[in-house]
């Protein structure tokens, strides 16, 4: 599978394609509409003179080309990064043209030249994007000086006066770099969310198919034992009655050794699905420690550390052994081994209401200016990092693991070591601490379960 801190889950060139043409054509036609609506009151109702003849001309342009849209291309196409740039440039032109019949910026509906670059903004790439809005400051600064005036019926020329005509102006200009900017950085930040949601999904439901996987493997080593063990024995009891060397002497003592094979296969299958899904909850040390197994031998030392806190229950408690934790602590771990010198102290406590695990490492702990920011997916690559030599990562670590662990209950906080007052916590570099309420993640120990139910059918 692919490493989903190596690179985004859907890139910026796969998005601007998911265009649908059809929702172009809707807006064209909407626009299409309120076009249509103001040349004819502007005309009739105001008796502004405008040459009606080439304002519908160039309405009729826009009608021609949803209607070759329609006809032409099938109605779920999706338009390439280039088709769509093309499209709205195609708007913008028509746009201006209507403009130019229609008294240029002293026109109000001079403003609309932000739909096109707006659209390109939460939908396209920075380079289409910039095209557009470069090409809508060049028009509304050519439609400044260059344009039909609007004349009212006793032959006046309705026109703002020059500083309000330059403030017009100005602020379509500032209003183009503004919102395509503002537009870009929210779809960008919300497009990074979701790919971040997408691999948390990603990782849950691996944790998950693993354990299910476990569970078919184990069911199938228990179901299958008793009729293999009949057919050793039926093929045993053959072997002993035929006479040795014939043919089907030979076909007895194969069908036992291929039943021997076949148990082999399911116990060993069996054994190595038994620990994911035989068991259902674990005392918490043991879940903990399940987790940073991976992590234990790349060159850190990882302590693990038990540290009951006041209550009136000294007993370990025993938790329901779910993905969601066990790849949230897992993810903390590794990330405080990435960056550890040399030791990572995990340290499990509880109380009555509680149950608490605190990862610290020796490392340089967390930059200041980002604690508040801890969890949030950055989505971005990271080359080259001296701390982490080689890695290349998009962020998402702490926030698969935050969204995890949140997901079964827990609270997290995030540290440094010289800002935490706690005996218990060394003051060395980060400090992550996950909390459950117990009533939501404890369970009832295995020995009081007794014999496991029935699997559940896929």
């Amino acid at each position: 599978m692919t490493d989903l801190n190596s690179q985004p889950l859907i890139s910026p060139h796969r998005r601007s394609h998911w265009v649908r043409l059809r929702t172009l054509i809707w807006l064209r036609w909407v626009a299409i509409i309120g076009q249509s609506v103001a040349i004819t009151v502007a005309h009739f109702g105001f008796g502004l003179e405008i040459n009606i003849g080439l304002c519908l001309l160039a309405i009729g342009a826009a009608i021609c080309f949803n209607l070759t849209a329609i006809f032409v291309y099938p109605e779920n196409k999706r338009l390439s990064e280039r088709e769509a740039a093309l499209t709205l440039l195609f708007d913008l032109g028509q746009l201006s043209v209507l403009l130019f019949l229609t008294g240029g910026l002293h026109n109000p509906f001079a403003l609309l030249v932000l739909t096109p670059v707006t659209i390109a903004a939460t939908a396209l790439r920075q380079r289409s994007t910039l095209t557009l809005g470069v090409s809508a400051i060049i028009i509304v600064s050519v439609l400044a000086f260059l344009h039909l005036p609007l004349v009212l019926p006793g032959g006046e020329v309705k026109a703002l006066p020059g500083i309000f005509l330059f403030g017009f102006w100005l602020s379509i200009v500032i209003g183009v770099a503004f919102l395509s900017l503002y537009a870009s950085r929210v779809m960008s930040e919300i497009n990074s969310m979701s790919d971040a949601l997408l691999a948390t999904q990603i990782a849950l439901d691996r944790e998950q198919n693993l354990a299910n996987l476990g569970g078919v493997v184990a069911a199938a080593a228990h179901e299958l034992g008793t009729p293999l063990a009949t057919i050793k024995l039926v093929s045993g009891e053959l072997t002993e009655e035929l006479e040795p060397g014939t043919e089907l002497h030979d076909d007895a003592v194969l069908i036992r050794d291929q039943a021997d094979r076949c148990r082999d296969i399911l116990q060993s299958m069996g054994r190595a699905g038994k620990d994911d899904l035989q068991i259902r909850s674990a005392p918490v040390a043991n879940v903990v420690a399940e987790a940073g197994e991976p992590h234990v031998a790349r060159g850190k030392t990882v302590h693990y550390d038990l540290v009951p806190q006041d209550g009136n229950d000294p007993r370990e408690p025993t938790i329901i052994r779910s993905p969601e934790v066990i790849h949230g602590l897992r993810n903390l771990i590794q990330n405080a081994v990435d960056f550890a010198r040399e030791h990572v102290w995990v340290m499990v406590g509880w109380n009555d209401t509680h149950i608490t695990v605190r990862i610290i490492d020796d490392g340089p702990g967390f930059p200041q200016h980002l604690l508040g920011r801890i969890g949030d997916p950055y989505v971005r690559s990271r080359r080259n990092d001296p701390k982490r030599p080689g890695y290349q990562g998009m962020g998402l670590g702490l926030f698969i693991a935050k969204t995890l662990l949140e997901r079964s209950g827990a609270e997290l906080s995030f540290a440094n070591g010289a800002d935490v007052a706690q005996p218990t916590v060394p003051h060395r570099g980060a400090v992550v601490e996950v909390s459950w309420p117990r009533g939501l993640i404890e369970s009832v120990p295995a020995q009081a379960l007794g014999a496991l139910g029935e699997n559940q059918p896929f």
